[in-house]
């Protein structure tokens, strides 16, 4: 067990042309979060073969959040300030640089590749999802003014349907329901995952499952666990049975490894600046963690899939407080 959360970089790299902190756009509350006084973004790349990650780009003057993995693996998208960034990855590259995004309103963490990597589907701060070319250009609004907030998280293998959380507009305390609408707009479906607030929708690579996390299986409230259910919907099937509050399962491309964020026992939600752990487990075994890294971090660490089109490598990102 690799623990990094004592790591401080020992120089910012603050990319040129930071953005100022953008207005969310209508009434959501939403806004994009801020570094604090002496923190640092730590964007790390991780293998199922090491317990040692690399630290691959840090920065002070920018909080930067979920990758994504590009699928040509040459670059890392992240969004931070609101907006879309590419990290450069191999030899030469450039390091942090902006995607410019048209018709798009600043965005959240919440956002996911098509499967040939083309395209890029993002939750707005203003609670619907859009999508845009992933190299940068205009962007379109994909759903309706149906009375909810949307939370992107998966899309299915062929490209057809997006998997994402709805929570009814100006409520509170009101658990996210499984959703899915076609990935070319249109309206969305509820499904039913029973009570309690599900998370991370994601599909696994044959198509078959939707992974989330789930309080139905809630001993306290809060207690998030880890389960699957089939993609034409049914019975819940949970995958781990923890004292953790765990979130965010993301499978690798070949379906063999998965990642997810463990919150201490009795954590609500899936909060910011807390100590966290990212496990790594053979999803033949989900309770039997292959790697595990303990980080500061919690929300933005690792919200949407992260692994690399290899199955071998995924990112993830901590927040560094200097004593």
């Amino acid at each position: 067990m690799t623990d990094i959360r004592p790591t401080v970089p020992t120089a910012p790299t603050a990319p040129a042309g930071s953005p100022a902190r953008p207005s969310a756009a209508e009434d959501t509350g939403m806004r994009p979060r801020e570094l604090r006084d002496g923190q640092r973004t730590c964007v790390w790349i991780a293998s199922v073969d090491s317990s040692v990650p690399e630290l691959v780009h840090e920065t002070s003057g920018l909080l930067l959040e979920a990758p994504n993995w590009s699928a040509d693996g040459s670059h890392l998208l992240l969004n931070g300030g609101g907006r879309l960034w590419r990290l450069g990855l191999t030899e030469g590259s450039p390091g942090l640089s902006e995607i410019p995004l048209d018709g798009v309103p600043p965005i959240n963490n919440d956002h996911v590749l098509s499967p040939d990597g083309t395209r890029v589907f993002l939750s707005g701060m203003d609670g619907h999802l859009y999508r845009a070319p992933a190299a940068g250009g205009s962007g379109s609004r994909l759903t309706g003014d149906d009375g909810l907030l949307h939370f992107l998280h998966g899309i299915s293998p062929d490209g057809g349907t997006l998997a994402h959380v709805a929570i009814p507009r100006g409520t509170t305390g009101v658990p996210g329901r499984l959703a899915l609408m076609p990935a070319g707009g249109g309206p969305s479906t509820l499904v039913d995952t029973g009570a309690g607030h599900v998370d991370g929708p994601e599909y696994s690579p044959d198509g078959e499952w939707i992974h989330v996390n789930t309080e139905a299986f809630a001993s306290a409230p809060g207690h998030a666990q880890l389960a699957r259910l089939p993609a034409t919907g049914g019975r819940l099937e949970r995958l781990v049975v923890s004292d953790t509050v765990d979130w965010f399962p993301h499978l690798s491309p070949d379906g063999r490894f998965a990642t997810y964020v463990a919150f201490p026992a009795g954590t609500l939600g899936h909060p910011e600046d807390v100590h966290v752990k990212v496990h790594v487990v053979s999803t033949e075994a989900w309770g039997t963690p292959l790697r595990t890294y303990p980080l500061f971090g919690g929300q933005g660490t690792l919200n949407v899939n992260s692994w690399a089109p290899d199955s071998r490598h995924f990112a993830f990102v901590s927040y560094p407080v200097l004593a």
